[in-house]
């Protein structure tokens, strides 16, 4: 099992163990991370699940396909490395990764 940093708006920082396959949101939403709601349950249709990878490790997590980026696009917080977390499976070489979240979700 690896393990992945959550870091709240606030800078509080949760970190979680995953297993391969599993999706960002999924971790968060198992492990009870403020802030990751997945209210469409991972089907890339409501953007509650936006996190900004660090720079770092954003091309680990592939490219956002063209519903995220239509998702993506009507969130206010979005960074250039922003990514819905719905979409991005977790490797083993995410193991150490950290994510940030917004203050706000859609």
């Amino acid at each position: 099992m690896g393990k992945i940093t959550f870091i709240e708006h606030d800078q509080t920082k949760h970190v979680a163990e995953f297993k391969t396959g599993s999706s960002v949101m999924q971790i968060a939403v198992d492990n009870l991370i403020p802030g990751i709601d997945g209210d469409c349950g991972g089907e890339c249709a409501c953007g509650t699940c936006h996190v900004i990878v660090s720079d770092d490790w954003f091309r680990k997590t592939g490219t956002p396909g063209g519903e995220e980026e239509q998702m993506l696009s009507m969130t206010p917080e979005r960074e250039s490395t922003s990514r819905l977390g719905c979409q991005v499976v977790i490797t083993d070489e995410m193991d150490g990764m950290t994510v940030h979240l917004p203050e706000f979700q859609m």
